[in-house]
């Protein structure tokens, strides 16, 4: 997998990879030379005192050098450039998969993993390529080089190499692949740890309430141990690889010194050639700790780039149609839609789940009239509604908006036709009316003004010191419950859907406001299709259609006054929040 990313995404770059492959080409060829010229010096112009000789192979050394640091330097740009920009597409085309993910996809990876995958994961492969670029390429072509000009010095004493070269490889593998498994826990630690604490972060008020503190700061203390001692592990391997290497090392200098002393004593080698000798030995020894640096990398990033591609590898379970139906005219072409919702004896099951959460359910929402959903808890209500707007699709029967199978619908079309408050009303970080435009980009601030008025929250908006432009925290925990229901339906109202869709989006409000916001809506949705999940008879009493749902099946269907009279479950839904006399 990390192949393919490669691949795919280091492509667009081809030139400043090509660029970077041959000022790495340069710069090794001249580290290369330099130890050659350096024994030309000792053995020519030192021994001989050609002071001469010393000055031009010197100037011509200086240039080598200098060619081999702008050669570098050109290289490590163009190297971060093109990892950097790696990253960035990599991190784009990860966020845009996922925005295409259904809640069936969103359920099965969960967001802190996602969060994980989408930031650690990719700095670790983005850092991987960065390595290979200034790295990578360098020590194969050092390695060989180095063999090479060490066997044209002298080649008994190259004979090291056989036993140096061999233990060096092989203990840096043996640490390697040790580490392999570490890493590969590693990142399950962190996405563990991400997701306690950001479970903890946001229920950080819960926690307090309930004096649970040091129960959670067990359960992190937990995860976070988990995470010390499989980053320990793979951290003293780490650590150990560079002291081994050095000591191989160190170890492969003294032999060469005590070797080419002899050499040099019996006349079989010159001062020069050693110091040149030993310059490549060191080349190839660096080669092969550099090697194994990227070794190292490689584990973790391997692992990374497969929990990456099992993100961009995955289908959505919601996708647009090849061909899609026209349910919005273009320009005015055609019949404005209507916004019925009809369910043809729909089912849908979870996956892995052994009975359906919903069966066969068939009713149609028509516009100009409100549908109302009630039931108990667990029986299906969220879910349904859901397969309105295609947050999941049906696995049997069909949903139909004005006649068209949702599924043959694009999903900007029939989200255009939507304005869904969920049932846990979340707003963005920005100000109030930003969240009130994502409903309607170009809305005026009179549109915004009397959406809010609808929705009952003109007042304390009016009160905030900056109004429309007050701050809005993540997720709004600056407002109470009630008020951030309240900012949803708002940004729900300015869009005057054909369908509107209420998940329980009144269960935070007191029954004045809660009257005062229905009576509110009614002139709002008289053309409009409303389909309201709600827990409140009080909600929903005057409903002109009202499901009764039952393990997800419809037990009753009727107005309000018809199932008092004769809808047992109904009933008990009913007495269970008031009195029979106030019920009627």
């Amino acid at each position: 997998m990390l192949a393919t990313l490669a691949r795919k995404y280091l492509g667009p770059y081809r030139w400043a990879v090509v660029a970077v492959l041959v000022l790495q080409l340069v710069q090794t060829l001249a580290a290369l030379y330099l130890p050659s010229l350096n024994a030309d010096i000792i053995d020519q112009g030192v021994v001989r005192g050609d002071i001469g000789y010393i000055w031009r192979t010197g100037g011509w050394m200086l240039l080598v050098s200098l060619g081999q640091v702008v050669a570098s330097v050109v290289a490590v740009y163009f190297g971060a450039q093109v990892a950097t920009s790696f990253g960035r597409d990599l991190r784009r085309d990860l966020f845009h998969t996922v925005q295409t993910f259904s809640a069936r996809e969103m359920a099965r990876f969960g967001a802190p993993t996602l969060i994980t995958r989408g930031t650690n994961d990719v700095q670790q492969v983005q850092m991987t390529v960065l390595m290979t670029f200034t790295i990578m390429v360098m020590a194969p072509i050092m390695l060989v080089g180095g063999v090479i000009l060490a066997l044209a010095e002298d080649v008994t004493m190259s004979g090291l190499l056989l036993v140096i070269v061999p233990v060096l490889a092989a203990t840096a593998g043996v640490i390697v692949w040790r580490m392999v498994p570490h890493f590969r826990r590693m990142q399950k630690r962190i996405d563990a740890i991400n997701s306690v604490l950001r479970e903890q972060i946001t229920g950080l008020r819960v926690v307090r309430a309930f004096v649970r503190e040091r129960r959670e700061s067990e359960r992190f203390r937990v995860v976070n141990e988990e995470l010390f001692d499989t980053s320990l592990r793979a951290g003293r391997l780490m650590a150990l690889t560079f002291p081994v290497v050095m000591l191989i090392m160190n170890m492969s200098s003294v032999a060469v010194l005590w070797f080419g002393a002899h050499e040099i004593e019996a006349g079989g080698m010159q001062i020069g050639s050693l110091t040149a000798f030993l310059s490549y030995l060191m080349y190839i020894l660096m080669a092969v700790m550099m090697s194994t640096m990227i070794f190292m990398m490689i584990p973790r990033a391997a692992v990374a780039a497969e929990r990456i591609g099992e993100v961009l590898e995955t289908e959505s379970s919601v996708v647009d149609p090849q061909a899609p139906v026209a349910l919005v005219p273009a320009d005015g072409a055609g019949p404005a839609p209507r916004g019925e919702v009809t369910f043809e004896h729909v089912e849908f099951r979870y996956p892995g789940a052994e009975a359906p959460v919903l069966h066969d359910l068939t009713f149609t929402a028509e516009p100009g009239r409100t549908t109302a959903i009630i039931g108990s808890t667990g029986s299906g209500k969220s879910t349904l509604l859901n397969l309105v707007p295609r947050l999941f699709d049906a696995t049997g029967g069909t949903v139909r908006v004005d006649g068209v199978d949702v599924r043959d619908v694009t999903q900007h079309d029939l989200g255009s036709l939507m304005g869904l408050v969920p049932q846990k009303a979340f707003l963005f970080t920005g100000t109030i009316a930003d969240n009130l435009r994502y409903g309607k980009p170009d809305a005026t601030e009179e549109e915004m003004w009397a959406a809010l008025e609808v929705a009952q929250a003109r007042d304390f908006v009016e009160a905030l010191p900056d109004g429309l432009e007050a701050q809005v925290a993540q997720g709004g925990t600056t407002f109470s419950g009630g008020q951030r229901q309240r900012l949803a339906i708002a940004r729900a109202v300015i869009r005057r859907p054909r369908v509107y869709l209420f998940d329980d989006s009144f269960s935070a409000l007191d029954y004045a406001t809660d009257a005062r916001l229905r009576a509110a809506l009614r002139p709002q949705t008289r053309d409009a299709t409303v389909i309201v999940v709600a827990q409140r008879v009080a909600t929903i009493r005057d409903a002109e259609q009202i499901l009764v749902l039952d393990h997800g099946r419809i037990v009753g269907r009727g107005t309000h006054a018809e199932l008092l009279a004769g809808n047992p479950t109904y009933q008990e839904i009913v007495t269970s929040q008031m009195s029979l006399e106030e019920a009627a």
